[in-house]
Formats: C-alpha cells, sequence, structure tokens
C-alpha cells in the first residue's frame, strides 16, 4: 500500500507539512517495508488550483491515501473522487504518521478543513473556525505574517500558503496539549514557514535567472 504524506523535507523523519497543495515536498511511503520516494511539489508556486494538482499528482503516483495537515474543499472532492482516503490535522514526522496509519491510530475524514484559498485572502463561508488558539494562530502564521509584514511581502506569504494554510489543530484539541507538545508544534511550523520561505526564494532566483 502506498501512501502520500505532505512534507517540510526529504525523508522519512521530515517533519509534515501542514499545507497539502502547497507543501514543500510529497513523500510516497510503502507502508509494507517503509521504502519510499520524494517528490518535489510543483504545484507549490502556484496562484490557484494547488489543491486540485496536488491531489491529481498524488493519485497518479497510485497512492491509496494522504496524510497531511490541512486539505480545502476542491482538493477532498478531487481526491475522493480518485478513491484516496484523506488523514487530516496530522503532526509529527512522515514516519511517525505512517506508524499511526499502519497501526489504524487515525481515521480517514471526508469533510474539508480549511476553505478553497486559505491564506490568500479567501473567504471562510462554509467553514466556521474556531476563535480559540487554533484560530489565533491561523491569523497570526497564515495572514498576519502577510499583511503584517508588509503588501509586496504579504502577498508571497499568502501565495506560498495557499488553500491549506499552516493553521494547528482547533483550539479544543491545542487546549488538551501539554507546554511541551505545544511549543514542539509552535516550532514545526515556524520551520514550515521556513522552508517554505526558502523554496520561494529559490523559484524566485530561478525564474531572474531565464
Amino acid at each position: 500500500m502506498k501512501v502520500a504524506v505532505s512534507s517540510s523535507g526529504t525523508n522519512l523523519d521530515s517533519q509534515i507539512d501542514p499545507r497539502f497543495g502547497r507543501c514543500a515536498y510529497f513523500v510516497i511511503v510503502n507502508t509494507d517495508d517503509m521504502s519510499f520516494e520524494a517528490f518535489d511539489n510543483e504545484a507549490i508556486a502556484l496562484g490557484g488550483g494547488a489543491g486540485i494538482q496536488s491531489s491529481q499528482f498524488v493519485a497518479s503516483k497510485g497512492a491509496g491515501a494522504i496524510i497531511t495537515g490541512n486539505v480545502g474543499p476542491n482538493a477532498v472532492q478531487t481526491l475522493s473522487a480518485a478513491g484516496v482516503d484523506i488523514f487530516m490535522g496530522q503532526t509529527g514526522s512522515v514516519r511517525e504518521a505512517v506508524e499511526r496509519y499502519r497501526r489504524d491510530d487515525i481515521k480517514p475524514q471526508g469533510s474539508p478543513n480549511v476553505t478553497d484559498h486559505y491564506g490568500m485572502g479567501g473567504g471562510t463561508s462554509g467553514i466556521t473556525p474556531d476563535m480559540g488558539m487554533g484560530r489565533g494562530m491561523g491569523r497570526g502564521m497564515g495572514r498576519g505574517m502577510g499583511r503584517g509584514m508588509g503588501r509586496g511581502m504579504g502577498r508571497c506569504m499568502a501565495l506560498g500558503t495557499g488553500a491549506s494554510g499552516p493553521i494547528p489543530p482547533d483550539s479544543s484539541k491545542t487546549a488538551s496539549l501539554s507546554r511541551e507538545e505545544e511549543l514542539k508544534q509552535l516550532k514545526d511550523q515556524a520551520n514550515d514557514l521556513l522552508n517554505q520561505m526558502q523554496a520561494l526564494q529559490a523559484r524566485i532566483k530561478d525564474l531572474e535567472k531565464k
């Protein structure tokens, strides 16, 4: 069985990238022997349709499931149509997530947990976000980083975060975390943002050379 994981790096010890459509990489893991392949996510810089393109890529690689953080409506529809199970709200390393999947400790979901174009100034109709810690971090890291650091920088950040912006689990889940767990989660998210910025800057340099 092949399982795709949205990842901030290219190996099993890389942290899960909470963005699905605009994650840095996809790590495709064979759950039988834990062998894997890592692929750049070519949809990371798309202005729109990243969730759909990423869904099509995952399906084309023969993955029967995707493990990630946040998935929007268009991606859910495309993945479901392709028969790919969706496991949302996952954190930690790629290896840890796949091990949870192998133990059947996580369950698939059929509904999106973010709106389309989340992080790109899209609306929130259809999904009512929590206004506690989860929502606060969503604005601070997904939207606040963009608008608070200037219009030019904000747009770059918004394009990077895309439909599945880097927001942590909702407040009911965050409230149950210990101080150490919450600190680790925040550090992981900060690392994801750094990886995202590095990927965008590398892409900008490539385009400037051409």
